[in-house]
């Protein structure tokens, strides 16, 4: 799973002023995800030996006897699961093999399917045009755009903060914070708010796991839902993939989702799963 050094959180901690008790209970407050990113997204530290694991848009390969799932909505990703990082995610994915998925992102889809095609199964790239009724249809084509796995956290943002972030977000929180200042030498730490600083410490944490400025706009395995409605991993439900629309297509501006219970994931019982678009 994704990790991060500690020591090195508690020493960002101090230079934002937040306490080694809030930097904790943050800590635990996270999940590790999958950035999936085209290679100019990359962090510089990772593009060396950066090896391609996914595919938005383009035409399904499926096996023989395998026709495109109704109602013919478009391929939207494509994973290569033997390119995935192994043992990143707290939900369990195919080892091999490609994970398909097939929705609507310009609208709320009536159906969306999720594949698991085997490793070694004889596939065909099929066509977009079909017959329907005598007449000649042609399902959406995304632009294929290459995508490369980054291992991240993130952080439950609808989860009820620990005892000492409650704390330290009171006015009893400032001298939490200047003793951890004064125990890591910190100097000239700005005298900002104590929301302000855990914000900004949030998301220097965030990016150290992703080794730079996470993207804004991109496709995630795993972790929590970074949800602009109300989140849809609650509960037994877990986040499966989020796709940001601009991911797949410039001018589509969606978040969808996709949760599930852990069992059902690792069982790969795909159509158990539950869609949730947002704009």
């Amino acid at each position: 799973m994704t990790s991060i050094d500690e020591p090195l959180v508690l020493e960002t901690a101090a230079k934002y002023g937040v306490p080694v008790p809030v930097a904790q209970e943050l800590l635990a407050r996270t999940r590790p995800c999958l950035y999936l990113v085209p290679y100019e997204q990359l962090p510089a530290s990772r593009r060396e030996n950066a090896r391609p694991a996914a595919r938005t848009g383009g035409l399904p390969a499926l096996p023989d006897g395998l026709a495109w799932p109704e109602p013919r909505n478009p391929l939207v990703l494509s994973v290569d699961c033997a390119a995935l990082p192994h043992d990143i995610l707290d939900i369990e994915l195919p080892a091999d093999g490609h994970l398909l998925l097939f929705t609507e992102i310009e609208y709320p889809p009536e159906s969306s399917v999720v594949l698991h095609i085997p490793a070694g199964a004889h596939t065909t790239e099929r066509s977009a045009t079909y017959d329907l009724n005598g007449e000649t249809e042609q399902v959406r084509v995304y632009e294929p755009r290459t995508l490369y796995p980054v291992p991240g956290l993130t952080l439950d943002g609808d989860g009820e903060a620990g005892p000492r972030t409650r704390t330290f977000l009171d006015a009893e929180g400032a001298e939490d914070r200047a003793e951890d200042r004064a125990e890591y030498k910190v100097e000239n730490m700005a005298d900002v708010g104590a929301e302000d600083a855990l914000d900004s410490f949030e998301a220097a944490v965030l990016d150290m796991a992703f080794g730079g400025p996470r993207p804004g706009v991109c496709v995630q395995l795993g972790g929590f839902s970074d949800s602009w409605d109300m989140a849809p991993d609650v509960g037994d439900l877990v986040l499966f993939a989020q796709l940001a629309g601009q991911a797949i297509d410039y001018n589509v501006f969606t978040m969808n989702l996709i949760v599930g219970t852990r069992e059902d994931i690792a069982a790969r019982r795909y159509a158990d799963l539950q869609y949730d678009q947002q704009c």
